[in-house]
């Protein structure tokens, strides 16, 4: 088993504290193999994300961490997209010249609002389906290589909306991952869901089944941990709810070019 945490996120985000190299220094400890670190970046002014990142501060972390554990865990360039679909001319202006191995793409907001203000905001509105619908716009014109967790909205709305019913939007989702295979963008098993009270992958069983019936085969396990303590968890929780799925291998990314692991 090849351990990997291919989403983690460190003080070069707005919502951690956690540094970069004490984050390695817990991963090798822990047995993790290789990371991807996948700071949250926007290029719009309205979203949470913007402005916290520094690009020469976290390129030289990376490279910092790189040098002194070359030997024990192999550390990857990545980053997590906001909604990468929208203000794509100014995305692609200010990451070209950076040497990603993996950018993840993400719906975190709706309409100008986060998805729990959003949903707070429309109490009678199907939620799920505009949220599904941004996704698909995401699949569909975004720069990215894989799609973070897949029906985040679930975390914020499983409390009060309950968690949604796969048959209800099993349309809309095999639209998303149709155009997602089309375009060689892969699909995350993010396990942060199992450390809160959701307590369920984010996607669920059903949503890989789907993908890997339609075809899908490139898939990435991350944490989408904001702190050291949880670098690593929920791996081989994801490992056997991968192969429940169907799937008998994973990813890792270099270069933004996808690398398979065997199970």
């Amino acid at each position: 088993m090849y351990y990997i945490d291919y989403h983690h996120h460190s003080n070069h985000s707005f919502d951690s504290k956690a540094i970069l190299m004490e984050i390695c220094k817990e991963a090798i400890t822990k047995g993790v193999q290789e990371i991807c670190f996948t700071e949250h970046f926007s290029v719009n002014p309205n979203a949470p994300t913007y402005g916290h990142m520094n690009w020469p501060n976290y390129l030289a972390d990376i490279q910092k961490c790189q040098v002194i554990y070359e030997d024990q865990l192999l550390i990857k360039i990545g980053i997590e997209l906001c909604e990468p679909h929208l203000m794509r001319e100014q995305y692609k202006a200010v990451l070209s010249t950076i040497p990603f191995d993996y950018v993840l793409g993400s719906v975190h907001n709706l309409a100008g609002l986060t998805l729990r203000k959003y949903m707070n905001a429309h109490p009678n509105e199907d939620i799920y389906l505009a949220y599904f619908k941004e996704m698909y716009e995401l699949v569909t014109y975004a720069d990215i290589d894989v799609l973070a967790h897949f029906d985040l909205m679930k975390r914020y709305a499983h409390a009060t909306r309950g968690i949604y019913t796969f048959a209800d939007y099993q349309e809309i989702i095999s639209s998303i991952l149709k155009m997602a295979i089309k375009r060689g963008i892969g699909l995350e098993i993010n396990t942060s869901g199992w450390r809160t009270k959701l307590n369920e992958s984010l996607p669920f069983l059903e949503v890989l089944k789907l993908y890997k019936e339609l075809g899908g085969e490139i898939l990435t396990i991350g944490s989408d941990s904001h702190k050291k303590e949880d670098v690593g968890a929920g791996f081989t929780e994801a490992l056997n709810l991968a192969k429940e799925a169907g799937f008998s291998s994973y990813y890792t990314f270099e270069k933004r070019k996808p690398i398979r692991i065997d199970m």
